[in-house]
């Protein structure tokens, strides 16, 4: 049942529907990949001055956050670079509700494999397109709308809430941990990643890696003189595909009820300077996924481990290797789906569905983790439904963008009510 100050919250966010849309082409229109994140980030903040919401940055180069012990090491600068927070009644001791969503996205080409540029965005058939449409700038365009949306209707916000929008959650997430190690973890996080009005139940960890092979140079009228790096490296990835399906026998519930949730994926391989010369140099960059309850320092070993004995078993001197881990060392879990704040969003969801939610595994890994892993605090994943995320003509669900909108405004309407409920 709705009170009627809940339909008038809703009525208002059919309302501002039509800003939503446009707020999603506006951050969509920022190509947003790794290092160029900042046109987004303006973006961002003019929308949030123009809804009179206050602002700051939580650089990413800060010295305390590169010493959390959650922090991902990278090799790239984070000089000038941060993500870009909303705190409303940051001095209340009532508890803490958080809305986050991340601004950057992943390289859209070969660009001309898009129907049309992938930063210009364009509508068909209901659906919105672009990179990062999906995954997952109409969600932050719906949860910010949606705090405009109850102020609208004349619902006063006097708890504290925070509105983040991150960078880097696709290949490190630090940018949330930015928010975790500020202390804006809160008490309960709602993510609009693009799964759908489903209950993200959890997530499997993730480590990038990279394997540096030094080889011979030799000319190729006579190959077997020098030492064919590239070749090795290819010869190194089956080692790596047997990693894979040990991880995915000994799998444990819940994701025993999953086929194969610990993917690995060969993402870059380069090397060599010359068409005509063995390649003395190569370089191949992955990542793989691993089960909750393994350790970010486990999966590395057995990376490096499976990795090293391949090599010495091609006869390759072991000097010659070098196995490197930067960016994502995520680790993964479980959500409680038993937390009064996961019943709430349940109860939501079936105010504007008619019918409880269901619940599903993802076989990636999110930002939920930097609260999950980093501070402790309870949440999940509940958005739009998008299709092609990371591929050619990525697309969002646009109706599916209104029911975001109207769950986090309901959410939000009803989060003091069941605090209070919860201290009586």
């Amino acid at each position: 049942m709705l009170s009627q100050t809940e339909q008038r919250v809703l009525d208002q966010c059919d309302l501002l529907f039509p800003q939503v849309l446009d707020m999603t082409r506006d951050l969509v229109s920022q190509y947003s990949v790794l290092g160029r994140e900042q046109g987004a980030l303006e973006a961002m903040a003019a929308w949030f001055k123009h809804f009179g919401l206050p602002l700051e940055h939580l650089p990413l180069d800060d010295p305390s956050l590169h010493r959390n012990p959650h922090h991902a090491p990278v090799d790239w600068s984070n000089e000038g670079r941060y993500s870009l927070v909303s705190r409303l009644n940051p001095d209340s001791s009532r508890p803490h509700l958080v809305f986050n969503g991340h601004l950057d996205v992943v390289p859209a080409e070969p660009v001309g494999m898009w129907s049309q540029a992938p930063w210009q965005p364009w509508e068909k058939d209901g659906w919105l397109y672009g990179r990062g449409a999906g995954d997952m700038k109409a969600g932050i365009a719906a949860m910010v709308m949606a705090v405009q949306a109850v102020r609208e209707a004349g619902v006063t916000i006097d708890h504290p809430l925070t509105l983040q929008t991150v960078i880097e959650e696709e290949c490190t997430g630090n940018g949330a941990l930015a928010c975790i190690n500020r202390g804006l973890c809160g008490d309960f996080v709602l993510i609009p990643e693009p799964f759908g009005a489903r209950i993200y139940a959890g997530q499997v960890g993730a480590l990038w890696f990279r394997l540096r092979v030094a080889g011979v140079p030799a000319h190729v009228l006579d190959t077997s003189a020098g030492s064919n790096a590239i070749e090795t490296l290819i010869a190194l990835i089956p080692a790596l595909k047997t990693l894979e399906k040990e991880l995915n026998e000994a799998r444990e519930a819940p994701y025993d009820e999953l086929t194969h949730p610990f993917n690995l994926g060969i993402g870059t391989l380069e090397g060599g300077n010359w068409p005509s010369s063995v390649p003395a140099h190569g370089v191949l960059e992955g990542r793989i996924g691993f089960p909750p309850g393994m350790s970010p320092d486990t999966i590395m070993e057995r990376v490096r481990r499976t990795v090293k004995d391949a090599h010495r078993q091609l006869g390759e001197a072991e000097e010659n290797l070098v196995v490197e881990f930067h960016g994502f060392r995520s680790e993964g879990h479980l959500v409680d789906l038993e937390h009064p704040g996961i019943h709430l969003l349940s109860e939501c969801h079936e105010a504007l569905h008619g019918d409880r939610p269901e619940a599903f595994l993802a076989t990636c890994t999110t930002d939920l983790r930097a609260f999950h892993v980093g501070a402790g605090v309870a949440g999940t994943c509940y958005g739009p439904v998008a299709e092609r995320i990371h591929g050619i003509d990525e697309c969002v669900n646009i109706e599916s963008i209104r029911h975001t909108l109207k769950a986090y405004a309901l959410f939000l309407c009803r989060w003091p009510d069941q605090q209070r409920q919860r201290s009586n």
